[in-house]
């Protein structure tokens, strides 16, 4: 359990402040990827970072994107066939019922063990599938206890998430990519750079890991969001089980509120410079 927990808390690192704007054309990362703007790439051949939405279209103003990490450590089929859960269809079947757009930050080992679920996913147009690596290990250290992958591996670990997905069967998946654990650094983002992905963080923590109480979950998440606000949720059962009750308190008030629920490939479609990560940003699980 530790290990899993491990898995699912983030870990503060500074981000970084390439002065780039959002640019239409996504790189080739995969062949099944979506066209989605990116960011140009940083200085010093670092990945771009995406934070938040702020500036740029006025309609930003009423935008949030829920995002659900949808992982699974290499090392954790052992526990998967023992009977682990590690997706959560009743949390999918929600978003679909309350028509809610989202991105599922997907790691390569899920769609292995969950190809079916991957390819409904990320076929299914409220959707869209972003990279969470394949393996879930971390990409900088200390980061929770998380294994560490060899800053030789991070690109390979990153590719083979992407063929994972397109073996799969799904479509909807975007040049998006998301360190495990929220941990990074400058050589981390140079090693993920080649892939042509912009990296995705967060500004709202919504806390669901782990959680026993949806209502707080749901009071959590309501209480940071903001105009362009990106917020980090989870859709592994057995690790974020009241996720989907959370959803469903979450939805219809930020809706009340006046809020419109957008893909990530929406946010920064609508996002300026600001939209990138600041130096001294800090985010936590």
């Amino acid at each position: 359990m530790a290990a899993l927990a491990a898995a699912l808390v983030g870990c503060g690192t500074p981000g970084h402040r390439p002065d780039a704007a959002p640019r239409p054309s996504p790189p080739k990362t995969s062949p099944s990827t979506t066209a989605a703007p990116t960011m140009a790439p940083g200085p010093g051949g670092r990945a771009p970072v995406f934070m938040r939405a702020t500036g740029g279209d006025s309609a930003t103003a009423k935008t949030v994107a829920l995002t659900f990490d949808a992982d699974m450590t290499a090392d954790q089929g052992p526990r998967a066939a023992r009977g682990e859960r590690f997706d959560n269809p009743a949390l999918i079947d929600t978003l679909r019922k309350l028509k809610v757009t989202s991105t599922v930050f997907m790691t390569g080992r899920w769609a292995e063990e969950y190809p079916a679920q991957a390819k409904a996913i990320g076929t299914d147009p409220l959707f869209e599938i972003a990279n969470h690596s394949y393996s879930h290990h971390s990409f900088s250290s200390p980061c929770y206890g998380l294994p560490e992958i060899g800053p030789e591996d991070m690109l390979a670990d990153v590719r083979r998430a992407f063929t994972a997905f397109e073996q799969a069967g799904a479509r909807n998946v975007v040049p998006y990519f998301r360190f495990p654990g929220g941990c990074y650094d400058d050589a981390a983002l140079r090693a993920v750079a080649p892939a042509g992905v912009t990296t995705v963080q967060w500004d709202v923590v919504s806390g669901d890991a782990f959680a026993t109480d949806a209502d707080a979950v749901a009071e959590q998440v309501l209480g940071q969001v903001e105009p362009g606000s990106l917020v980090v949720m989870h859709c592994t059962r057995s690790a974020a089980p009241v996720t989907e009750e959370a959803v469903r308190h979450i939805v219809p008030e930020l809706r009340r509120r006046g809020y419109r629920l957008v893909k990530v490939s929406e946010l920064m479609r609508q996002s300026g410079p600001a939209g990138l990560a600041s130096d001294d940003a800090v985010t936590r699980r």
